[in-house]
């Protein structure tokens, strides 16, 4: 990415479109340049970060109780 911005940014400078009158290709040039310029503030904020997720270890205990539960009463059930 910085590669094209600093392409886009010597096309700029060299300016032979602009005096061959090629406003169009300028214009597109400076779009470039814009859309190159943010992108690299984005991936260097995100470069930048540094953001840790811990999920935590699940949790099964309530899940074995729910089964026992079940279970019991399956049990009382056929029992009756």
């Amino acid at each position: 990415m910085e590669e094209i911005h600093a392409n886009l940014l010597d096309r700029l400078r060299e300016g032979e479109a602009k005096e061959q009158g090629r406003l169009g290709e300028v214009a597109a040039i400076e779009a470039g340049l814009a859309a190159a310029g943010q992108k690299l503030a984005a991936m260097c904020d995100l470069a930048t970060r540094r953001t840790t997720v811990h999920p935590g270890m699940p949790d099964f205990r309530s899940f074995g109780a729910r089964i026992d539960c079940e279970q019991r009463n399956e049990d009382a059930m056929g029992q009756s």
